[in-house]
């Protein structure tokens, strides 16, 4: 691994399984729509969907249900069943808070994520994060989502930071794939257990006492910038 950069000029976030435990309200409305076509719901289906774009994943869903082109009849379906989940309330992933609090204020903050706005927007509020991030750039707002990298390049332009200069944190292989063509230091944090990923920093949460002192430093260095 490389070290932890001791210069950053922005911090990208991923939100969905990254900074929030939306993927627990995802997975619970997924293994619905699986349930009612008659299909068990695990890692191995999980793995079709996580990190993807709602069309994406709605594509997928489609071939393996054996029902291709009908993505769009499983999106109708489904936007309702996670939305539902998510306004029960959505939990910070461990660390998630902690992080964003220590580093806001030392660099500015964007959220980069798969996510239509909507959702984007219920679950940052939800959770309480919103006031933190100076930026948030959703799949439907970007004509290439993820795994292209715009949806970062995006994120950084906003921010006034060039990406080389950034630091991007992910939690799937779609969005490594899109922060690495990006060309930001990768922090990556795999959200699905066991599951082997690239990253110039690679843990398994973002409460690894690496990540705070290095969050602590950066603050220390750039207080109220």
């Amino acid at each position: 691994m490389k070290p932890l950069p001791s210069r950053v000029g922005a911090v990208v976030f991923d939100c969905d399984g990254l900074l929030l435990d939306t993927e627990a309200c995802w997975s619970r409305a997924e293994a619905k729509l699986f349930a009612g076509y008659g299909f068990p719901f695990g890692p191995e289906q999980k793995d079709l969907l996580i990190g993807r774009t709602l069309e994406a994943a709605c594509s997928n869903m489609a071939d393996y249900f054996g029902r291709p082109g009908h993505g769009a009849q499983l999106q109708v379906e489904l936007v309702p069943l996670v939305e539902a989940e998510l306004v029960q309330g959505v939990q910070p992933m461990p660390g998630a808070v902690d992080l964003v609090q220590a580093l806001a204020g030392s660099v500015p903050l964007a959220v980069a994520t798969n996510s239509p706005r909507t959702m984007l927007d219920v679950a940052l509020g939800s959770a309480g994060l919103a006031p933190y991030l100076a930026v948030s750039v959703a799949a439907d707002e970007v004509r290439t989502p993820k795994p292209h990298p715009e949806l970062y390049l995006t994120a950084f332009e906003l921010l006034g930071v060039s990406p080389n200069a950034g630091v991007a944190l992910e939690d799937s292989s779609t969005g490594v794939a899109a922060a690495r063509a990006a060309g930001a230091y990768l922090i990556t944090v795999p959200s699905q257990p066991g599951k082997q990923l690239d990253g110039d920093f690679v843990t398994t949460t973002l409460a690894d006492p690496e990540i705070v002192r290095w969050a602590r430093d950066l603050s220390r260095k750039h207080p109220g910038s």
